[in-house]
């Protein structure tokens, strides 16, 4: 397989003072696993690399990784860079990327069972929207994340999956950072 570039979410790293993580020893650990171009963005646990691994061993690899030597443990979701040029490509809600930290994508580790999604009645949710595609919900919270009932209607819990969000200013930047290799 040929080696390509991808991008590992940390699942609640730096996230409100709890499972603090330097980038720097982010990097080394992961470069540490033999991953070439290793590069952290921000700091909340995302890594992007390039290895001709499957994502899912990528994953699994960082998962043990940070708990061996961290104490950790985060879930780890990883994104080829394709797949993630694909996630922008497909936004349904590009009207509304003018503001890329209002925009998010919450990355999943599979497609939520449809009977996880039914309840969820957008309209009592507004002025925040959703689309779920796949892998991937968009959700738009115009007044922002950290009070949005409809980003906590789409928790792990009720999807059933894991699940990790960035806003969109990071996801674009990630895909940048996956194309200077």
């Amino acid at each position: 397989m040929t080696a390509r570039r991808q991008v590992a979410l940390l699942r609640g790293i730096n996230v409100g003072g709890r499972a603090k993580v330097a980038m720097a020893d982010l990097r080394r650990l992961v470069g540490g696993l033999g991953y070439d171009g290793v590069r952290t963005y921000l700091q909340s646990g995302n890594v992007v690399l390039t290895t001709a691994k499957s994502p899912d061993t990528v994953a699994a690899e960082i998962e043990r990784a940070v708990a061996a030597e961290l104490g950790l443990q985060p879930r780890v979701l990883v994104r080829t860079r394709d797949e993630l040029a694909a996630v922008i490509e497909g936004n349904p809600l590009p009207a509304a990327t003018w503001d890329g930290s209002r925009i998010f994508v919450t990355f999943l580790s599979a497609a939520p069972p449809a009977d996880r999604l039914a309840g969820i009645d957008p309209a009592g949710f507004a002025p925040d929207v959703f689309e779920a595609r796949g892998r991937e919900i968009y959700l738009h919270c115009p007044d922002g994340i950290h009070d949005s009932k409809l980003a906590r209607a789409l928790s792990e819990k009720r999807l059933g999956v894991v699940a990790t969000a960035r806003n969109w200013n990071t996801v674009t930047k990630l895909l940048d950072l996956a194309d200077d290799g």
